[in-house]
Parts: structure tokens; sequence; C-alpha cells
């Protein structure tokens, strides 16, 4: 019996550890700071995760597709560049679209390599961060852009507003994640797309064109970065073109903490959501406690090692291998 409760234990954490670790953080910050849950605190974490959960909830495509995409980063600091350049040469209007054509022109290229001459997305994706880092370097000559004239534009309303005392950044993120939970729960291409991902031999041979579902795949997570480059640049109204660096890692740490598997074929948005929001609050609750923002560093690789772990555990039904 007592073993049976032991196994029953070890299989609930190997589910649900990440979650229960988290509730656990959670009770923890509020023990030790009593601004933690405070609103105004909850809606600020939220917000500044606002651009890194659009950027996830694309990638989460690609994961659950078999495949990677470790551009994003380079890829958003790109969209950031050119949104802010592009506005004070053609306007607003032109310039936001003009982005999302160029974002996404890059999101096309890696899903025909990936997708069509079949190479391995790892690769061709850590390959893409340094060249499309060396792009926007290229485009920019190097410096930060800056809109001329931040007084006079609608723009910062994107990434500064707010509707109904909400932020609009969190409302884009809530919106986009909502549509994005419901393409993959409810359609045809959402069922596709678990398919490729968990046998794509299988799903070839049942008829689904995977280098389609592949470019697809990809082609959200372009736009989903679009959109996070262009929460950026209003926010900030101008930017290093270095901003998106290293967000890769985070982007794809809180894919994991979500349960999605490296290996495809699992996953959600709602809970890349919530691996979100985990790194976003333990992030938070580091700061308030009064740790150095250095420390996130070394705290998130921790996360991610054990996401991983639970990730295995929960396939092989323990926590433990059963070699050792």
């Amino acid at each position: 019996m007592a073993d049976e409760r032991l196994d029953a234990i070890g299989k609930l954490v190997a589910r649900q550890g990440i979650l229960i670790a988290f509730v656990i953080f959670m009770i923890g910050f509020a023990l030790l700071n009593d601004r933690f849950l405070a609103v105004d605190n909850v809606l600020g974490v939220v917000r500044s995760s606002a651009i890194l959960g659009v950027m996830a909830i694309g990638v989460t495509f690609v994961v659950i597709s078999g495949n990677l995409d470790l551009s994003v980063g380079s890829m958003m600091s790109f969209s950031t560049i050119v949104v802010l350049d592009l506005h004070d040469k053609i306007g607003p209007e032109l310039a936001i679209p003009a982005m999302f054509l160029m974002t996404m022109a890059l999101g096309a290229f890696i899903g025909v390599l990936v997708g069509y001459l079949k190479l391995n997305s790892l690769i061709v994706t850590l390959g893409m961060l340094s060249a499309i880092h060396g792009l926007t370097l290229t485009y920019s000559g190097g410096k930060n852009m800056d809109i001329a004239d931040k007084e006079g534009t609608w723009f910062s309303v994107i990434g500064q507003g707010s509707a109904l005392g909400i932020p609009v950044p969190i409302l884009v993120f809530a919106a986009l994640a909502c549509l994005l939970a419901m393409v993959l729960a409810r359609t045809p291409f959402g069922r596709k797309v678990y398919a490729v991902g968990g046998n794509g031999v299988a799903a070839t041979f049942s008829g689904i064109r995977r280098p389609r579902v592949v470019l697809a795949t990809y082609l959200i997570s372009s736009f989903c970065v679009a959109v996070a480059g262009l929460l950026q640049a209003s926010r900030s109204m101008g930017s290093q073109n270095t901003v998106g660096q290293g967000l890769e890692l985070e982007v794809l740490a809180a894919i994991i903490l979500g349960g999605a598997s490296l290996l495809g074929g699992s996953g959600t948005v709602f809970k890349t959501v919530i691996g979100v929001l985990i790194l976003g609050f333990i992030q938070n609750g580091l700061l308030l406690v009064g740790l150095e923002f250095y420390v996130q560093y070394v705290v998130t690789w921790l996360i991610i090692i054990l996401a991983v772990w639970l990730d295995i555990a929960a396939k092989r039904g323990r926590l433990l291998s059963p070699i050792a």
C-alpha cells in the first residue's frame, strides 16, 4: 500500500510537478513580500511578460510540429528596428504592415528550408539567429533607432495604452492566445500539427502534406514575433538593435515549462501561457525579495533543467530512471 501511494505521488509530481513548484513559489514570495500579490504588481508582471508570451505562443506551434526555432530573438530585434525606422519614413500606417511582411518573409524562408528541403531545424534556426542579427545590424548601420516625434504620433498607444484599465499589451496577448489556442485545438490544421510532430512518417502516409504544415508553423511563429516587435517598439518608442538577444532561451524555457515536448506531438497554448507566467512571477518575486537581477539567469537555467527532467519523467511514468 505504501509503495502504491509513493508511486502515485511520483506520477503526480511527474505530471504536475512544475505547477506544484509554482504554487509553492507564489506562496513563498507572498509571505516574504506583501506587495507580491498586489493588483498593480500582478498587472505589471503580466504586462512585462506579454512580449515574451506572444513570441512563445507562436513557437509553440513549431515545437509541437517536432521542430525548433532559435531565431526568434534576433527576428524580434529585426522587426522592432524595422518598424521604428519606417515609422519616420512612411508613417506608422504603412510601417506596420511592411514590417509584418518583412518578418514573415524570414519565417517563410526558414519554413522552406526545414519543411521542403528537410534540413535540421536546430541547425537552420541557429544559423538564422546569427544571419538575422547581421541583417539587423546592416539595416540599422549598427545604430539604435528612435522615433523623432514621440509626442506627435498615436504609435505609443499599442505598447503604452490601456482599455478598461487593462494595458493594451495584455489584451493583445490574451486575444492572440485565445485565437491560436482555438486554431490548435479546434481546427483540422491544429490536428495536422500534432500529427506531424507525433509521427511525421505516419502523417505523410495518411495524406498530410508535412512540408506545408511545417511552413505554416514557421509563418505563425514569425507573425507572433512581428506582433512582439510591434509591442516592444511602441512601448519604448526607440530600441537597441539587440533588444531581442537571448529571448529565444526564455521562449523555449516557457514552452517546456508549459509541458510541451521537445520531441514534438504534445503541448497546448494554454500551458505555454502558464509557463510564461511562471517565469515572469518567479523573476519578479526574486527581485522583490532583494536578489540581484543576474540571479534570474541561474534560476532560469535551473527551471529549464527541472522542466526537462519532469518532461522525461512524465513519459516514463516515474521520476528516476528504472535503469538507475
